[in-house]
């Protein structure tokens, strides 16, 4: 199985699964660093039932939620698909499809870890945003929790926070920060009697404008 197939077998129970993990607080914070504005367009990447979607809906945003996969968006759909402000697609990291300089905001919470290559899907998420647009990621730092490559099919056991800086640089972004949250990732094996806490950073970083 991959990441994937995983989360297409956890869909209907993913919101439950979730509350157990973090805090509502992270994509309240996520939408305080891009200081969203009412009206405006913002992409939620690695979107799965809708944990930062319903954040931005809440304060009156435009919504394109993508994930690999269907099962989460189903969920996703079932939640806010009454919404005219919220769009779903399925792709992958590496070819989103939409449009260059198209949006106003990339969001992208506990996603990156998942990701082959994470320093191309921050090229792809800095692709669609417009000059002056912002790009923010939560993710975990780094850790040596091997249960989670084998339970839940991370690919990238957290990031050294000077590799995030790196890459949002090679992107091109300026305005680069990458914080503490102040808050852990929570998780118990299922295989065994382990259990990991896991800091959570915070990255935001702006499209110069040309």
């Amino acid at each position: 199985m991959n990441s994937k197939g995983y989360f297409d077998d956890v869909s209907n129970q993913w919101d439950t699964m979730r509350q157990t993990f973090f805090s509502d607080s992270i994509r309240e914070t996520m939408c305080e660093v891009a200081q969203v504005k009412e009206g405006a367009t913002a992409v939620d990447i690695g979107a799965g039932t809708g944990f930062v979607t319903q954040e931005l809906l809440n304060r009156k945003l435009r919504v394109i939620a993508i994930d690999q996969s269907r099962e989460m968006l189903n969920a996703l759909e079932q939640k806010f698909g009454s919404s005219g402000e919220i769009t779903c697609l399925q792709a992958d990291a590496y070819t989103l499809p939409l449009e260059s300089e198209s949006v106003d905001y990339v969001m992208a919470n506990m996603f990156l870890h998942h990701v082959e290559n994470p320093g191309q899907a921050i090229l792809e998420m800095t692709r669609i945003l417009k000059s002056g647009g912002k790009l923010v990621i939560a993710d975990l730092d780094r850790h040596e929790y091997e249960f989670l490559r084998t339970e839940q099919f991370d690919v990238w056991l957290g990031f050294d926070r000077f590799d995030i800086r790196g890459w949002l640089a090679n992107a091109n972004l300026s305005n680069i920060k990458v914080d503490d949250l102040n808050e852990q990732c929570c998780c118990d094996s299922c295989e065994s009697c382990g259990s990991a806490a896991i800091n959570i950073f915070i990255a935001s970083a702006e499209k110069s404008s040309i």
